[in-house]
């Protein structure tokens, strides 16, 4: 084929026709509305919206079409060669203006969303477009004004206020079509058709999940965010990055007087201007009166009890007791002071260091680099441990890299979608949302799991297997592939190792063999396998609910071992994805932020590495893998014989007195230590047992960049000042740096930022080189491996090798492996821990934030009915959940979803930690603690913590 003709198969078609006496072109299948927008001409809307469906029932959008007798819906007719429209013809903006003027006449006398330039404006895009058209209302039509009904403000978030309803549509499309949610409906015929929520219920009785999809769509304000209604005058508007979850929404904060007042989605390639209930309305943490505001030190004589944090109720806790004010340069001289000290005394293992997957790129670049080069070890680490450091351990194994190899919203491409130990509606919402919308267009969902989570309804087949038993149904997957005669052999003769051992080894494991270990029916087993062999994509995404075991590592080997049998990976729609749990926690990974790797995955105890970054920093470095996060509260706790014994910690923005299995243990290892240094945005349970506590900035405060799931670099932009004498993190690194002998000066504003990026661009120069402070300046996002300026990017890799040594996948048969610990007759209940919607991780931000807290107050475990039942139990009662680490009294919850013989708690809660009961067993690879599966036992009563929400940070429902 000629270059030309190739060139005509990737160019679109063109028609063209004639608008306003004009000729001009549209593309073959575009909507007149989306031709003339392209050339300039506006023509009124308002049920048509960018990246919703077109509806046309507003009729404000009208032109005149020659040689028809009616006038056509201009968003949902296409262009035609040859046509003639008049979008302004006299007809046509006689039509248009009347139904401006017919929907301001129903509008109420006082709007809800206002003009930001214009106050006299108060309906939105209706009075926008009026205002424009130069419509003014007659008496006579106000006074057939509707009856208005009444406003429901009965949900935390959002008012609905239908007397400003123009029943265009919109809430409608984005909650049922976008978001797939399913909560908004049109009921009711003719004059009296209503929007409404499930079965009419109020707005904060129905299954809304408070997205605020709806509330982005609405033009008019009869949907407004509680926070923004009235007058809409902002003081700036700042581009930057959802600071939650690891999808890495784009966003915009709406900030007036330093406060953010709202949030928008932006349309960002991760969300396309999607955002869920935390990204949307998780924001005024920012704003607790609660947050740090200047240098604390403990004071003399005032001892540390691990104890006293499980009775400690922060609402109320002054911290005055334990703590007295300081200045900066007197916290940073005995912060360093101390720590320094340590270490010229005990030697350079003495120290360690928690970084955070919740700061920024650089924040985790700098914070490892002072400890390996200013303590002098490789002892660094964060909650990457404690969520994918086995997913990333198989990963960096068998195919070379720890990153995802297709991005979510890639499963558009999919025809089969195998969920497994993930809750994406709960953890990721957005990334949930390209799953639903990709089985609306015909792709399949397999849901795995040992619960039925919310996506369950919208699953093809639903692999309820027995909790623990992810490498029996795994391989039993792989044998029928390769028993059936399914596996991708020319995939696997060119470009996987090992294969033969991995078929030998998964003999045994056939479904029928392995249905009575995990509990699905073999049929069922079969079914999937050949669904996903023969897919033209198929997709696997992953959780924790694979990764928090002791067999982990197992577990990921087995998915990468069932996309490399099946030829699953390095084209569209297919591949592995281990959904990151933070908004950074695959930055902080990549910038080096954990104990055996330099940044971009480079090992320590590479002679090549090391001294490749001996040489880029001019500083020896330790030749040995640190300590990680289990390991260094194990040492903590070692006798002053132990060469090894950690003695400081320096803690930046992490809580291990929540996150951590086995919290008595590691609460007692940090109250130990001889010198804490913890830097954070709040009083958090760890921060309560530092000897100095340094107050920090808040995402909304800061500038940086982050890495989301999707190996997308992403820059977030200061929209607010910090409080009273909170410091940027970066600059207290620096600060602590100096001190501790490192002669360190990134020039610049915010701390220097862009000069410490540069730097960490060279030490990743592999992966970002192609990405500079500048071009992200310019496009906000850009998606790794990317060398060059003109590189786009690489959203799908390994499409023609692998990143391992010899470009192959190398596949590692695993076996059954049980759980560090099993039910008995003493503790006969299997604990499952997790996140939920509302709240994050150990819950220090979102129970902070008013909406987040009003909708989820209080703490609960969840058992299904059957179990209840067998107790004597009704939801709402009390309960004591006991393992042989802890306990947690806890009021009980309903949900069918939970299996038999297990209990779900959530760990966000730090009146009943989850985490106090949690094994600290670890899996002998990846070094991440079996925080899925201990055994418990419960038993009714107790005495549950009265405590809901953070006292004046929370709102009543």
């Amino acid at each position: 084929m000629n270059a030309p003709a190739k060139l005509a198969e990737v160019l679109p078609q063109t028609v063209e026709f004639k608008l306003d006496g004009k000729s001009i072109h549209a593309y073959e299948g575009e909507t007149i509305f989306k031709a003339a927008a392209r050339h300039g001409v506006d023509i009124p809307h308002l049920c048509y919206k960018d990246g919703l469906r077109p509806d046309g029932n507003c009729r404000a959008c009208v032109v005149e079409v020659k040689g028809e007798r009616t006038l056509a819906p201009s968003c949902c007719r296409s262009a035609t060669a040859g046509m003639e429209v008049q979008a302004q013809s006299e007809r046509a903006l006689k039509s248009q203006k009347m139904v401006l003027e017919m929907l301001l006449s129903d509008m109420p006398d006082t709007g809800y969303k206002w003009n930001e330039k214009d106050e006299s404006l108060q309906h939105g895009e209706l009075s926008e477009w009026a205002d424009r058209m130069e419509v003014q209302v007659r008496p006579a039509l106000k006074a057939l004004r509707r009856e208005q009904p009444a406003a429901d403000v009965s949900h935390p978030a959002m008012a609905v206020n239908l007397d400003a309803c123009i029943q265009c549509n919109r809430c409608v499309r984005a909650c049922r079509e976008e978001q797939v949610n399913d909560v908004i409906g049109y009921a009711m015929r003719g004059s009296h058709s209503e929007i409404v929520f499930d079965l009419n219920d109020p707005m904060g009785d129905s299954t809304c999940v408070a997205c605020g999809e709806c509330v982005q769509a609405c033009p008019t304000g009869a949907l407004m965010p509680k926070s923004q209604v009235g007058s809409q005058v902002v003081d700036k508007k700042v581009d930057s990055v959802c600071p939650f979850c690891g999808v890495g929404c784009l966003l915009t904060y709406n900030v007036k007087d330093n406060k953010i007042v709202s949030v928008d989605g932006r349309d960002g390639p991760a969300n396309h201007s999607r955002l869920c209930v935390k990204g949307r309305f998780g924001f005024d943490y920012a704003h607790s009166p609660q947050r740090l505001t200047v240098p604390l030190i403990r004071k003399a004589g005032v001892g540390k009890d691990p104890e006293a944090l499980q009775n400690l109720n922060r609402d109320s806790a002054d911290w005055s007791e334990v703590f007295r004010e300081a200045t900066w340069e007197e916290a940073l001289a005995l912060s360093a002071g101390s720590l320094k000290g340590l270490r010229d005394t005990h030697g350079k293992k003495a120290l360690a260091g928690f970084g955070s997957a919740k700061g920024s790129n650089e924040e985790a670049y700098l914070f490892q680099k002072l400890v390996r080069t200013g303590f002098g070890s490789n002892n660094v680490d964060h909650c990457t441990r404690l969520c994918h450091a086995s997913s990333v351990a198989a990963l960096l194994e068998g195919v070379g890299s720890g990153a995802v190899s297709n991005q979510v919203n890639d499963v558009e491409h999919s025809d089969l979608i195998f969920v497994i130990g993930s809750n994406p509606t709960a953890n990721h919402p957005v990334a949930a949302t390209w799953m639903k919308n990709a089985v609306k267009n015909g792709a399949k969902i397999v849901l795995a799991d040992p619960r039925v989570t919310d996506l369950g309804k919208h699953a093809w087949r639903t692999l309820q297997f027995k909790a623990d038993t992810d490498v029996a149904m795994l391989n039993a997957l792989i044998h029928t592939v390769i028993d059936e005669g399914l596996a991708d052999q020319d995939f696997i003769s060119k470009r996987a190792s090992n294969y033969e051992a991995l078929k030998e080894n998964v003999k045994g494991y056939s479904p029928e063999a392995m249905e009575p270990i995990c509990g699905i029916p073999a049929q069922t087993l079969r079914e999937v396998a050949r669904e996903f062999a023969k897919a033209k994509g198929a997709m696997i995404l992953w959780g924790m609910g694979i990764s928090q075991h002791v067999h982990g590592t197992d577990n990921a080997r087995c998915l990468i071992a069932l996309v490399t049998v099946t030829g699953q990976i390095g084209k569209p729609g297919s591949g592995l994805h281990p959904l990151r749990g933070q908004n950074n926690v695959q930055g902080a990974s990549d910038a080096g932020l954990i104990p055996m790797m330099f940044p971009n995955y480079q090992r320590v105890d590479n002679a090549g590495a090391h001294a490749w970054f001996e040489k880029f920093w001019d500083t020896p470095l330790d030749e040995k893998p640190g300590y990680t996060v289990v390991e260094i509260m194990h040492k903590a706790l070692a006798p002053d014989s132990d060469p090894h014994k950690i003695r400081g910690m320096y803690i930046m923005g992490e809580n291990p007195a929540m996150s951590d299995p086995d919290l008595n243990h590691a609460r007692h290892a940090l109250a130990s230590l001889e010198h804490l240094v913890v830097q954070d945005i709040f009083m958090t349970e760890t921060a309560w047992l530092a000897d100095v506590v340094l107050p920090a900035t808040a995402w909304p405060e800061k500038t940086g960049t982050v890495s989301n799931t999707d190996r997308m670099v992403q820059l977030g932009k200061q929209a607010i000042t910090p409080p009273g004498e909170a410091k940027p993190d970066l600059w207290i690194i620096q600060q602590i740096a100096q001190r501790m002998g490192l002669s360190w000066n990134y020039a610049g504003e915010h701390s220097g930022v862009a000069a410490v990026y540069e730097e960490m661009r060279q030490a990743m120069h592999a992966a970002i080189s192609g990405i500079s402070w500048e071009r992200l300046q310019r496009e906000s996002s850009v998606t790794y491996p990317c060398l060059s300026e003109d590189d786009p990017g690489a959203p799908t890799v390994f499409i023609d090798r692998f990143a391992t040594n010899d470009g192959r996948v190398h596949l590692v048969p695993a076996d059954i492996i049980p759980a560090n610990e099993r039910p008995d007759a003493d503790f006969p209940f299997v604990l499952i821990t997790g996140r939920q919607l509302e709240h994050w991780h150990t819950g220090s931000m979102t129970r902070r934030a008013t909406v987040l807290d009003a909708i989820e107050p209080m703490a609960t475990a969840s058992l299904c009915g059957d179990d209840l039942a067998e107790l004597g139990l009704q939801a709402g009662d009390v309960i004591t959940v006991q393992s042989r680490r802890g306990q947690v009294a806890i009021h009980v919850r309903r949900d069918d979803g939970t299996p038999h013989g297990a209990v779900f708690i959530p760990f966000a809660y730090y009146e009943a930690a989850a985490n106090l009961m949690t094994n600290a067993a670890l899996d002998p690879f990846g070094k991440i603690p079996e925080f899925k599966y201990c055994a418990v036992a419960i038993r009714r009563g107790g005495q549950a913590s009265a405590i809901q929400g953070y006292g004046e940070g929370t709102a009543a429902r």
